[in-house]
């Protein structure tokens, strides 16, 4: 799911309760494998519980609450660090390394690609891009996302949007406890899912606010299909996704990599003294062109009062 350096980048949503995420965290503790009972004791003649003597059953893992659960503790975390490699249907290769933050959903971000990598900011609908060489006595160029004061509906390979995505997801499967290729402890998930899938899916649960859904809606219809590996940590967060995404411009490969949950530091915009608006550009480049215009039917017109022709005399 990746985006072409700026516009294709991600979308998104709200807080949640911090007493609720603690709750449910628990119960994501009591799917991975913590006893039914809570119990320890043993039953003449065996090892039975208070159960009649079955002993202590572990409770059968659900992908759909240990998503939820990770969805609501990573929404409180509010940013992470993130590294991520995207192929996109052209084969080309570009990546991202930095902050991605959502509710609104941020980057900051250094963008890879073949060309010189670039720093990108984004908060919401407004974008800033470090320029090579300032302009106007500027370091930065800011673009508004929004469209005829509507918000800019896109994606952000952010972990809570990935979450989010999974959110009621019953055909995701718990494939087990693994680690990941870094490394790191974690349970794993995997799934492939339709357009219906993904459109369906989040009104199984309330946890995300409604515009949140209705944003998400918007910027997943154009996918045809979703494929996704997910690991999720031991504290509950996501460290790993790993998801091929199919629309009508081909298929995007991206793996994403989440760490520093909660300490990354908040994406913040340029200081406004070296922001330049792209808009601010355009126009001065339309005056500049309009200024020149003029310029050439004056001297034109010139050239015809003194008998010459004008401009265009003699081609």
């Amino acid at each position: 799911m990746g985006e072409n350096e700026l516009n294709k980048a991600a979308r998104i949503r709200a807080g949640i309760a911090v007493a609720g995420t603690a709750l449910l965290v628990g119960g994501l503790t009591a799917c991975g494998g913590e006893k039914a009972d809570g119990g320890t004791g043993t039953a003449e003649g065996g090892t039975g519980t208070a159960d009649g003597g079955k002993g202590a059953e572990v409770k059968a893992h659900s992908s759909v609450e240990a998503v939820k659960a990770s969805y609501l503790k990573t929404v409180a975390a509010k940013f992470a660090k993130a590294e991520l490699s995207i192929v996109g249907g052209d084969g080309k290769t570009h990546g991202q390394s930095g902050t991605k933050g959502w509710y609104p959903s941020s980057h900051d971000v250094i963008l890879k690609s073949e060309k010189p990598d670039t720093r990108s900011i984004m908060i919401g609908d407004m974008t800033y891009t470090r320029l090579a060489q300032p302009l106007a006595g500027k370091a930065w160029m800011s673009m508004d996302l929004a469209k005829d004061g509507k918000p800019g509906v896109r994606l952000n390979d952010d972990p809570a949007e990935y979450l989010a995505m999974l959110l009621g997801q019953e055909k995701l499967a718990h494939v087990g406890a693994e680690k990941t290729a870094d490394g790191i402890d974690a349970e794993h998930y995997k799934g492939s899912f339709t357009t219906a899938d993904l459109l369906k899916a989040d009104e199984s649960t309330k946890v995300m606010a409604e515009a949140n859904r209705q944003y998400l809606h918007e910027a997943v219809k154009h996918i045809t299909t979703f494929e996704v590996d997910l690991w999720i940590g031991k504290d509950g967060y996501p460290v790993r996704a790993d998801t091929v995404s199919t629309d009508a411009e081909g298929t995007t490969k991206t793996t994403a990599r989440f760490s520093d949950f909660a300490a990354a530091t908040p994406v913040q915009a340029p200081p406004a003294d070296q922001v330049v608006s792209f808009d601010d550009l355009n126009r001065g480049t339309d005056r500049t062109l309009d200024e020149a215009d003029q310029k050439l039917k004056e001297a034109d017109q010139k050239l015809r009062d003194a008998g010459l022709g004008g401009l265009g005399a003699g081609s």
